[in-house]
């Protein structure tokens, strides 16, 4: 009884006004509305690119459709659990939680499964977790953390500013030994951005972004493997059924899609064409069956939800919410990055990495984290609005500021 008594505490939300009364949650419609427009998006795009991998493997057509709603209910709890929590209780753990994704990273390389010559999963019976997504989520809010308490220091020391390297330095190498190569770019870029826009001098960051530029093309470059993707990015046709396959197969359904594409349903690609296509390339499948214009409707949803979560985060930072705000700063950045790396693989103009595309690939990890993000995000919202006294409506839609003095005594 007392577990259940605790537990309906922990899930009131945790502000409270001067009046002593909780608050009623209210959560930005925009980042709501666009975020179920992609996950949407995902599950219609789901169901198409996979029911001839899945009748093949399973002989159910719909068997990755029911995951994927599986993991859309773990994560829309997730989120739940978010949404009820103060933010200040993610600063208070930041450190703790990045501590223990550097540990499970490590247990990964000792104890985890192997799926296609990579080390990312640690598997709890039939459950697997991808660290490498709870690594984008855990680090953004060690950053945000760190950030707020050593703003100064950052912006005038050395120390400040090589001290959070260290820890990203060492995420790093852990991630590219399993290997995980496209989730190291985005936590590294993701990590730079929002030192960057937290005050690092220009002269360091450009310094920095050029060591870690050399640093990366150094790895890409010490693998057999990454000389093979970065020859085959250059020129697929030259080995269309080798190494060349899944990119030349892609472009092929970007041919076929043309402006209009070929409509919901009608992607040959996805017929045993295009390997698993509703994971890292179900971008081909949408300009296949929607055309260009499809597919630059769907960047234009990303483009709206990155710029709604920096708006919240320039409203946080302004009423001294330093944390959230980078936080937000972080969220949004790793999104966009994670978007435009999707497309631009699967489209050949970039080599090829393992990265799905947010909220609309099948792939549980990534959804559950990704959407848990989203949360901490409305969460923010919700604070900065409480903190400043507006409502969700006035803050939507406020009053336009007098222009004349006559305004003003009227």
């Amino acid at each position: 009884m007392a577990f259940f008594t605790t537990l309906r505490a922990w899930l009131q939300p945790q502000h409270k006004t001067n009046a002593g009364r909780t608050p009623r949650l209210q959560v930005d419609p925009w980042i709501i509305g666009l975020t179920l427009t992609l996950i949407s998006i995902g599950v219609v795009m789901v169901t198409s690119s996979s029911l001839p991998y899945a009748v093949d493997r399973t002989g159910n057509g719909f068997y990755y459709l029911f995951r994927h709603g599986f993991y859309l209910g773990i994560a829309a709890l997730a989120a739940f659990f978010v949404l009820r929590q103060d933010t200040l209780q993610w600063q208070r753990i930041a450190m703790h939680l990045l501590v223990a994704v550097l540990v499970m990273l490590v247990l990964v390389l000792l104890l985890g499964r192997e799926v296609n010559g990579a080390k990312r999963w640690l598997g709890f019976g039939s459950f697997t977790v991808q660290v490498s997504e709870l690594a984008k989520l855990f680090v953004i809010i060690y950053m945000a953390d760190y950030l707020q308490r050593r703003n100064d220091v950052v912006r005038k020391d050395w120390e400040g500013f090589l001290r959070p390297l260290i820890i990203i330095g060492f995420t790093s190498m852990m991630l590219m030994l399993e290997p995980d190569y496209g989730a190291t770019v985005v936590i590294t870029v993701t990590c730079f951005v929002m030192m960057f826009l937290a005050g690092a001098r220009l002269w360091q960051f450009v310094a920095l972004c050029v060591v870690a530029g050399l640093a990366l093309a150094v790895v890409a470059l010490s693998a057999e493997y990454r000389l093979r993707r970065l020859q085959t990015f250059l020129d697929p046709w030259a080995d269309p059924y080798g190494a060349g396959y899944q990119l030349t197969q892609s472009l092929i359904a970007f041919g076929r899609g043309d402006w209009i594409g070929q409509g919901l349903g009608n992607s040959l690609q996805k017929l045993a064409y295009l390997p698993e296509a509703h994971t890292d390339f179900i971008v081909a499948v949408i300009a296949e069956e929607f055309g260009i214009v499809g597919l630059l409707i769907l960047l234009t949803v990303f483009a709206a939800l990155c710029l709604r979560i920096l708006q919240i985060a320039k409203k946080a930072l302004a009423q001294n919410m330093a944390f959230q705000a980078y936080g937000c700063i972080g969220i949004a950045t790793w999104i966009a990055l994670q978007v435009l790396i999707n497309v631009g693989v699967a489209s050949g103009a970039l080599p090829t990495k393992g990265l799905t595309l947010p909220f609309v690939s099948y792939g549980g990890n990534a959804l559950i984290v990704t959407i848990t993000a989203i949360a901490f995000v409305l969460r923010v919202d919700y604070e900065r609005r409480i903190n400043s006294g507006a409502s969700l409506s006035a803050d939507l839609h406020p009053r336009p500021a007098p222009r004349f003095a006559s305004e003003v005594s009227a």
